[in-house]
């Protein structure tokens, strides 16, 4: 019978066990555990929207482009108010006819009680400047930072509040007459925006003014465009010679009226620097009526450079006098002494006097008969 226990190969299988265990510490521990890490998930971002235009007008609201800037605003004081319920709206320059117009600021009737005024600006986009018409609104809105004076100061207003149905006017910015309107009073008025004439937004030389949040919400509300008179006030202003830029200088001589169309009315105010025309401010002629010391010449019936032009209508002032009816030269028969009239009858000629009818001789007065005493005396001789 074999001893297993005592057989070579069980004698050894203790140290054959230990040997490999240090074989396999020695394997294990030359090995290094490298740990693979999952790169992260690709995250896909909305990438970053662009900076946000600069604030630009519905295209509705522009009336209309040049391609020059408009002049700064002319300086010139505000005339009084006509009457209670009136409200300010501030002149500005208009684009017509190639080139720019003044219209007048003016005291306006609004709409309906409760709503403001919003002045209309010229802004410089896409290389033009458009003109953002003006509205009436509950509340007042952009209009471009530009300071238009006596409570427009580039944002807001300041020159008087609604106050239930009646208006209230704010006496430090506005011409009232406080013995006539007694709902006034008086409110400091602080200004942040820089005094000066600038009339535009943007570009070369122009207000940086962007809008406020309120303003953004005025711009929402409800708006009602001018009203007739002011369409007729701007009409009136268009086709009035005298308040072009090229004509002016920029300092028109009608730089504010009392009530709207009104340009020849009293109280007409001039703008600083501005040449006054004979017989004041508000002596220019109406649409259709010659200027004043402007030469007629070629047409009947019409004063030449010495005259000047009298009522509406066409008619003659005194300095140009009216003279017999029946005669050639003016309309109806009636010549003017200030012209000389050659050729056909009714044409002047400047340069001469009128040709006056021939007036018939007096008749020789006869002799005076001698006295009774007289011829006694020479009888008696």
């Amino acid at each position: 019978m074999v001893n297993v226990n005592k057989h070579p190969l069980n004698s050894r299988l203790p140290v054959l066990s230990a040997a490999l265990a240090l074989a396999a510490a020695a394997l294990l521990g030359g090995c290094v555990v490298r740990v693979v890490e999952r790169p992260p998930p690709r995250v896909y971002e909305q990438p970053a929207p662009p900076p946000a235009p600069a604030y630009t007008e519905p295209a509705a609201d522009v009336e209309v482009q040049a391609n020059e800037a408009p002049p700064p605003l002319p300086e010139y004081e505000q005339p009084p108010m006509p009457d209670e319920g009136y409200l300010w709206t501030p002149g500005y320059w208009a684009w017509g006819g190639g080139g720019y117009y003044w219209v007048p600021g003016t005291w306006v009737q609004p709409p309906r009680v409760g709503l403001l005024w919003t002045p209309g600006y010229w802004g410089f986009v896409g290389g033009v400047y458009a003109f953002h018409v003006g509205y009436w609104g509950p509340h007042v809105g952009y209009y471009g930072g530009v300071n238009y004076g006596f409570g427009y100061v580039g944002v807001g207003f300041a020159g008087g509040r609604w106050v239930g149905n009646s208006f209230a006017y704010n006496r430090s910015v506005t011409n009232v007459n406080v013995n006539v309107v007694h709902n006034t009073y008086n409110e400091t008025v602080i200004n942040n925006v820089t005094v000066n004439k600038v009339s535009y937004n943007g570009g070369p030389g122009g207000t940086s003014a962007a809008p406020t949040a309120q303003e953004r919400a005025a711009a929402a509300e409800p708006h009602t465009p001018p009203t007739a008179m002011q369409h007729q006030h701007v009409q009136q202003a268009a086709s009035n010679p005298a308040l072009a830029a090229h004509a002016n200088g920029g300092h028109p001589a009608i730089a504010a009226t009392p009530k709207p169309a009104a340009f020849n009315a009293p109280g007409v105010v001039g703008a600083h620097g501005a040449t006054t025309p004979p017989g004041g401010a508000g002596h220019f002629p109406t649409p259709g009526q010659p200027a004043v010391g402007a030469r007629t010449q070629g047409q009947p019936g019409q004063p030449n450079v010495a005259a000047r032009p009298g009522q509406p209508g066409g008619q003659p002032n005194a300095v140009a006098r009216p003279g017999q009816p029946g005669q050639p030269g003016q309309p109806g028969g009636q010549p003017n002494p200030a012209i000389r009239t050659q050729g056909q009858p009714g044409q002047p000629n400047a340069a001469a006097r009128p040709v006056q009818p021939a007036q018939p001789k007096p008749a020789p007065k006869p002799a005076a008969k001698p006295k009774p005493e007289e011829r006694k005396g020479e009888h008696e001789k």
